[in-house]
């Protein structure tokens, strides 16, 4: 067994596999850039070493760095985590000649399941199914759209060296294949240096679905069940779990003998993960291999009892497994939900800034929270807005769902903006909830994008009631108490009358009487309550005169006021939103890539108008409606903040 690990990574994975091995007492260094100096696992390492400037290719993506690093800290062996050089050939390679040890799979098996196009055709030749397309670099936007034609529409256009969602766009037609070339080489180029992209068939109504190997150097390889991943954003897993809603005994055999088979073909050791498209009928066909840990690795976790991130430290020590595939249990439900940086009610543009509050969920048997940050720390422009992985565990799928739907109203995250309440919206779909899903559920559940419509308050009158209750408890600790009130609940009003004293109160809503029992201390930002016999939380926040209460993703805005307040409340004009109809403002912080334009051009609708690049993504911004451009008030090459001006409409 190795004394010293080298985490060649950072944030919320370089902190699960310090964890571990913490546990096994195995010593561990950080790596770190300069923008991570304070960061998470730099704190809970043993060592850490200082690798260069804040942009990855300067600092986590140098193979050299990281060699230097082990030799100057004496580190036996390094965990690559996922993304940056986990995946990369000349990493284990140049590890390999250093005498240090890679924790993952040999370098010709990361060969030949990282690249796309050859890992598809050595699927083929060990008898896996795969998607029809044209499995060969493309050279030209043209070809793309001639390639796309020959194997019909719709098509995907994807990074032989992709992963995480970049450089993959999908075309319904000839323009969408030729702007979709160009964009797909150019997010590919930014995020792997590596530009080659080829087509595939689109498969309509897919589902996700990938299967957990784990394999040792002695020919064992054993399938850990599925997860479902359908669930997707721009092709980016938001929600997944284990196992898959959707496949049968028969199916799950299947895919896993299938996937062993494939690992096996190419002598694969350690944690992998082979990805499937599953259609409506259960037919699936081979995605690609994924040769490292996956982000979503803890729900396979949850339903197994086993550690992947210390088996895959034994099998690099030379150890056999320690089980057959017949011991592998499936025991309940696991679901993960992943928080992000951004904000849903802007298209999801990614938020950066400092955390100035953050509380996550209390943990437990049921509850799981996989995070790099802590409160007052930063999130970073340079690297992946994630916050943290929610898992919930329950020995049902719906049961693991409701302690989700709770997890995620005890997650109080304040000073950037964050999803959660978009996955408190997925959570609580009909459709999510009778397992009826597709890769394209959120494209066809939320049209249009997502709103505060999405997550109407589900029960006005409780949210009412809670409202009194901490108007009470703030108005008892005041010396002034009065029974009857109107709560204004965005707006809307509420009459209530609420009786009741230190923890246990009767809240009367039109012709409804709500038990509520709250312990809640003003200040203290969440609050338990049971209403009518159930457990629910809520997030308090003070906003002037009244509170902002948060529930279910969901926030209502709360003034708690006497009769006659409300009645002059009633007289008070709302406050209109400025005109900013005539400019194209930036949606989040970041580069301006390009600008399409010039003073005094016409423009169309639909017309792309600028490119601002943010987090290796690009975003295109386009024209909502005809119009001429009267000035450019940003220029390519500029930094941007979050509504700032870049076009002026005559």
């Amino acid at each position: 067994m190795f004394d010293k690990i080298l985490i060649a990574n950072r944030g919320e994975i370089a902190c699960r596999v310090i964890r571990t091995c913490k546990r096994l007492g195995i010593k561990t260094v950080a790596v770190y850039s300069e923008a991570d100096a304070d960061a998470l696992h730099v704190r809970e390492a043993d060592e850490k070493v200082l690798i260069g400037p804040p942009p990855s290719a300067q600092s986590y993506l140098l193979i050299d760095k990281i060699i230097e690093a082990c030799k100057q800290t004496g580190a036996q062996a390094v965990h690559p985590g996922y993304g940056f050089l986990s995946e990369k050939e000349a990493f284990q390679t140049a590890l390999a000649k250093a005498g240090i040890t890679f924790i993952g799979p040999d370098a010709h098996a990361i060969y030949a399941m990282g690249d796309k196009i050859e890992s598809k055709k050595l699927a083929q030749k060990a008898g896996v199914s795969t998607v029809p397309g044209h499995l060969a670099a493309i050279p030209n936007a043209d070809e793309a759209v001639k390639i796309a034609q020959k194997i019909g529409y719709p098509v995907m256009i994807k990074a032989s060296a992709g992963g995480g969602g970049k450089g993959m766009r999908i075309a319904y037609n000839d323009a969408e294949a030729h702007e979709g070339f160009g964009s797909a080489t150019n997010e590919a180029k930014a995020s792997f240096a590596d530009d080659r992209v080829f087509v595939e068939k689109y498969v309509e109504e897919p589902r996700h679905i990938e299967i957990q190997l784990i394999a040792d150097g002695h020919g064992n390889c054993i399938y850990l069940w599925e997860r479902e991943c359908s669930i997707q954003r721009r092709h980016q897993k938001v929600i997944e779990e284990a196992p898959s809603p959707f496949l049968d005994a028969k199916t799950r055999k299947a895919m896993g003998e299938q996937a062993v088979a494939l690992a096996k073909a190419v002598k694969y050791k350690s944690a992998g993960t082979v990805e499937f498209i599953v259609d409506k009928n259960r037919n699936f066909y081979f995605l690609e291999m994924n040769t490292r840990l996956q982000v979503e690795h803890p729900v396979t976790e949850l339903i197994t009892g086993l550690d992947l991130v210390e088996l895959m430290i034994r099998v690099a020590a030379g150890e056999k497994l320690p089980f057959q595939q017949k011991d592998v249990k499936l025991n309940g439900w696991a679901v993960e939900a992943r928080l992000y940086a951004e904000d849903p009610f802007r298209n999801f543009l990614p938020s950066t800034g400092r955390l100035v509050k953050y509380r996550e969920p209390e943990p437990g048997p049921d509850v799981r929270v996989d995070t790099g940050v802590y409160e007052g720390g930063e999130i970073s422009m340079f690297y992946d807005p994630m916050i943290a992985k929610l898992c919930t565990y329950g020995k049902t799928r719906n049961d693991a769902i409701d302690r989700m739907r709770r997890a995620l109203d005890e997650f109080y995250v304040r000073g950037v903006s964050h999803n959660v309440p978009f996955l408190a919206a997925l959570m609580a779909h009909p459709r999510f909830v009778a397992g009826k899903l597709t890769t394209n559920f959120i494209a066809e559940e939320f049209k249009g994008g997502f709103t505060a419509a999405h997550l109407p308050p589900r029960d006005p009158a409780m949210l009412a009631g809670v409202a009194a209750v901490v108007d009470r408890i703030q108005s008892h600790r005041a010396g002034s108490v009065e029974d009857g009130r109107v709560v204004m609940l965005n707006r809307e009003p509420v009459a209530v009358r609420i009786t009741g004293q230190g923890t246990a109160f009767s809240v009367e809503a039109g012709d409804r009487t709500i038990a509520i029992e709250a312990d809640w201390v003003p200040g203290d930002p969440l609050l338990h309550a049971t209403v009518d016999g159930r457990h629910i939380v809520v997030q308090v926040d003070a906003v002037g005169s009244g509170w902002r209460l948060v529930h279910e993703g969901g926030q209502a805005e709360v003034l708690v006021l006497t009769p006659r307040q409300a009645e002059l409340y009633a007289l008070m004009p709302v406050k209109a939103a400025p005109d900013t109809s005539k400019f194209l403002l930036s949606p989040m912080p970041g580069l301006l890539a390009s600008v399409a334009v010039a003073e005094g051009q016409d423009v169309k609708a639909g017309e792309a108008l600028a490119v601002v690049e943010a987090m290796k993504m690009e975003n295109v911004l386009r024209a909502v409606r005809d119009g001429t451009v009267k000035t450019l008030h940003a220029k390519a090459g500029d930094s941007l903040r979050v509504d700032q001006k870049i076009i002026e409409f005559a």
